[in-house]
């Protein structure tokens, strides 16, 4: 996962892109950049956190009142700073771009446009690839008219060879230097993006970003998402807005979103990702209400458990208590590039509350099982404490198989339910017993918060990929791809304790 936005403003932008990137900070840990626009590109980017990326001498040199910013979460490339976005391409007229997602064919892409195109990808990012696609159509249509004027159509026919050509999930924020802003979402909506207008004097500000809680930091107020297969083309000089969708198919935005990557308080595709996971929380209920256990607390895995948590005790008529106390100094160790770097800080991550935990059986939730790694540890962490009994609690579904959409999971060797029975799982953790959700409770939990979507993406629990265009030769490529990062010492080995499980 990565975080995107883009501000066309009247005043400069570059601290609210900075601002606007602290929100999206959950989204990306490995690296993040900005670039605005003032007659020429300002850039910074780099390996680390906003804070740590942008210091004081940075800010006062990204000067215009318009730009764009990033956190990145790699799924494709090393990870190295050459990776890191936005992107600019200097022709036409100069653009400059960023997304969030993954172009699952992008080495093929890369290929093509070498010899094909002639344009050198001198990244690993899938963005750059997106932005070659983008701009060689730009150039073509404005050839083929015999002008330099770039009008919406143009731009429409640009956004279309990327749906043409890109395979995967992307939403997409872009500048084109002197005529305006751009964004446009993947045919299915997958990944999200939403856009926001403030009002500060005649004429107002515009932005783009993957969660509303950078629009509701900002000032600015929520106009809607952008739909799936929709392109927004907004004019610098005059403000103007133009509307196209090109290559809408169903609307099927990840469920992974609402289960844990977005922030609670942010509102995507019309659904309260808060109210999502209390109804996700009431859902599991009935399962730990019939299993009739010995149940002193409930207690959250923090941070994005909490919400399931609290509703889960209501409908038990448990109490709920703080037991695991989080050290905000450390990332979230789910994105955490490396096996071996995200067992070693779950063991400073979480620290337990003894006298909350000593002797009691504890109901602990979670919002999720991925490599079972983080679970396992946070078993014994609770029975060090002096837990009697630990039952543990993953309100999403099995993940099974992997994502081609943005999340890293790209094998199914690295997932312990594909391989491994609830009990086998339950077994490695510690826990005393394990609880999973069920995905027509989950999928229900989401789509209560907007009636007109239909469907969502879950191909990491139900492995039914949305694009229609993921087979196993698919899968078996990106995993190739990803033992080849390995070996290239791009990415840690899997550790010995995934191979005992049969996970390699």
């Amino acid at each position: 996962m990565c975080g995107v936005l883009g501000i066309i403003s009247n005043t400069p932008v570059a601290q609210d892109i900075y601002d606007g990137l602290t929100t999206l900070q959950h989204r990306g840990q490995d690296a993040c950049g900005m670039i605005t626009y003032d007659g020429k590109f300002r850039i910074r980017k780099n390996l680390g956190l906003v804070r740590d990326v942008f210091h004081t001498r940075h800010m006062k040199q990204l000067c215009g009142n318009v730009g764009i910013g990033h956190t990145r979460y790699s799924t494709i490339g090393s990870g190295g700073a050459n990776d890191a976005q936005p992107f600019i391409g200097q022709s036409p007229f100069g653009v400059m771009l960023a997304h969030n997602g993954n172009v699952f064919n992008s080495p093929q892409l890369k290929k093509e446009i070498f010899e094909k195109d002639h344009r050198l990808v001198n990244s690993d990012c899938d963005a750059e690839v997106i932005l070659n696609i983008f701009t060689k159509a730009l150039t073509k249509a404005l050839r083929q008219e015999k002008t330099i004027k770039i009008k919406p159509s143009h731009i429409w026919q640009s956004i279309e060879s990327v749906y043409k050509r890109a395979k995967g999930a992307y939403s997409v924020v872009a500048y084109i230097a002197g005529y305006g802003m751009i964004a446009f979402r993947d045919p299915h909506g997958i990944r999200p993006l939403l856009f926001g207008k403030r009002t500060q004097g005649l004429n107002p500000d515009y932005m783009f970003t993957s969660e509303s809680i950078s629009l509701a930091l900002l000032g600015f107020e929520l106009v809607r998402y952008v739909g799936a297969g929709e392109a927004i083309f907004i004019e610098e000089k005059t403000k103007k807005i133009h509307t196209k969708i090109i290559g809408a198919k169903e609307h099927t935005p990840c469920i992974f979103e609402h289960i844990y990557f977005a922030r609670p308080d942010s509102i995507l595709d019309d659904i309260s990702v808060h109210k999502a996971r209390l109804r996700m929380g009431k859902a599991i209920s009935k399962k730990i209400k019939n299993a009739k256990l010995d149940i002193d607390v409930v207690m959250p895995v923090p941070d994005s458990a909490r919400t399931a948590a609290i509703k889960l005790a209501e409908e038990l008529n448990l109490p709920y208590r703080e037991g695991l106390i989080k050290n905000r100094y450390i990332g979230r160790t789910f994105i955490m590039p490396g096996q071996e770097i995200r067992k070693k800080s779950i063991k400073y991550k979480l620290n337990p509350i003894k006298m909350e935990i000593n002797g009691k059986n504890i109901l602990l939730v979670d919002d999720s099982i991925v490599r079972g790694n983080t679970s396992k540890k946070i078993v014994e962490v609770m029975k060090d404490a002096g837990a009697k009994k630990v039952y543990f609690v993953s309100y999403a579904p099995p993940v099974k198989f992997p994502c081609l959409y943005g999340i890293d999971i790209p094998t199914r060797q690295e997932l312990i339910a594909s391989g491994n029975s609830i009990e086998e799982i339950r077994k490695f953790m510690g826990a005393d017993e394990l609880f999973y959700g069920d995905l027509p409770d989950v999928e229900k939990a989401c789509l209560q918060g907007n009636p007109k979507l239909k469907d969502m993406c879950m191909a990491c629990f139900d492995g039914e990929y949305k694009t229609g265009d993921i087979d196993e030769k698919v899968l078996k490529a990106n995993a190739d791809a990803r033992r080849n990062q390995r070996s290239c010492g791009r990415v840690e080995d899997i550790s010995e304790e995934d191979e005992q499980l049969n996970l390699v």
